[in-house]
């Protein structure tokens, strides 16, 4: 019996979102084009970046429920969600866009039982692992955000902003040590 199903996936990712969120609303507008190195992502295509990153789980999983991923043109995907990452967005356009995409994917993951989660999928050629679960590839899009999100949350800190979490983690300390 699986003790993380459909229920637990939506509701950790919305946990995950909802910070990532916080964060978009911390950072100013007029920082959303700051680069901590020439080549690397703005805070806008980063922010976009993580909105758009779950649309190679929903083809596979939600959309054409895949089998296997021999054959599977992830170069043609890659190209697709490197542009649409780089379209100019205001703030208020990508935290809509976190939201929006974000509550979709959770409401789709509610509805997925054990039987489901337990399907393996089959890696291209040459992968490893050969196969993994759907559980395991649905998993990987909150992975992915958690990563981008401790990008994010040291890009805050070079703009002299304290991450939410840290500052809520100090009012929490504080508040113990006035007792």
């Amino acid at each position: 019996m699986n003790y993380y199903g459909g229920k637990e996936l939506a509701e950790s990712f919305r946990t995950v979102r909802k910070n990532t969120l916080a964060i978009a609303e911390d950072i100013p507008e007029d920082k959303y084009s700051f680069r901590p190195m020439p080549d690397s992502r703005s805070v806008a295509e980063l922010l976009s970046h993580i909105a758009v990153s779950n649309t190679f789980q929903k083809k596979a999983h939600a959309e054409d429920r895949l089998t296997t991923l021999a054959g599977f043109d992830f170069p043609s995907l890659m190209k697709r969600l490197t542009a649409e990452e780089k379209k100019p967005r205001t703030k208020a356009q990508i935290i809509e866009l976190l939201k929006s995409n974000g509550e979709e994917w959770a409401k789709w993951m509610e509805g997925l039982n054990e039987k489901f989660l337990a399907e393996t999928v089959a890696m291209p050629p040459g992968a490893t692992p050969a196969a993994r679960t759907r559980f395991d590839m649905i998993l990987s899009v909150k992975e992915h955000e958690m990563h981008h999100r401790g990008q994010l949350m040291l890009i805050e800190r070079i703009l002299g902003i304290v991450p939410h979490l840290t500052r809520r983690m100090i009012e929490h300390m504080n508040a113990a040590t006035k007792k």
